[in-house]
């Protein structure tokens, strides 16, 4: 992935350096995740720096600071209408450090994760974005999906009571 230049920031893959900043980016609300769960999302995201699979790219800050960095993937599905090949493309997130909270380094990181999928012919990219990225998402052509997204996990299928 060629860097670009002009008014959007230079990105670059993260390497395992970042990872200190990847986690203070990427981590949830520290009420949300013990140091367990940090962990476990350190080692996540030092396998993913390495995979043919997965681009997290940067974009540096002040000092030893990300300003912003995202997590794409490539996924292997079934071929069907519009995926020949079956792969599509996932933005896992586009995290921006809160202090430098502006469009530029969101959108550079989020283009060049574009870049990556284009080089690998990704006919359809997917993310799921809080509304307030949305109008980001919008101007570099996403555009709502027709299907409906469900999602199905076992602890709530435990708590369901079955009808008779």
């Amino acid at each position: 992935m060629g860097q670009r230049t002009g008014s959007l920031p230079a990105v670059r893959r993260a390497v395992e350096h970042d990872l200190v900043e990847l986690l203070r980016l990427h981590a949830p609300p520290s009420e949300a995740l013990d140091d367990d769960g940090l962990d476990a999302l350190a080692v996540v995201l030092r396998r993913q720096l390495d995979s043919d699979a997965v681009r997290v790219l940067v974009v540096d800050g002040a000092g030893e600071r990300l300003a912003a960095c995202g997590i794409g993937t490539i996924e292997q599905r079934l071929p069907g209408p519009g995926l020949s090949d079956g792969r599509t493309g996932q933005v896992i997130g586009v995290a921006a450090d809160p202090d430098q909270r502006r469009p530029g380094p969101s959108r550079a990181v989020l283009r060049g994760l574009l870049d990556w999928f284009g080089e690998h012919e990704i006919a359809r990219v997917d993310l799921h974005t809080p509304g307030a990225d949305e109008p980001l998402y919008r101007e570099l052509g996403f555009t709502s999906h027709p299907d409906p997204a469900l999602s199905w996990s076992p602890a709530a299928d435990r708590a369901v009571t079955p009808s008779r």
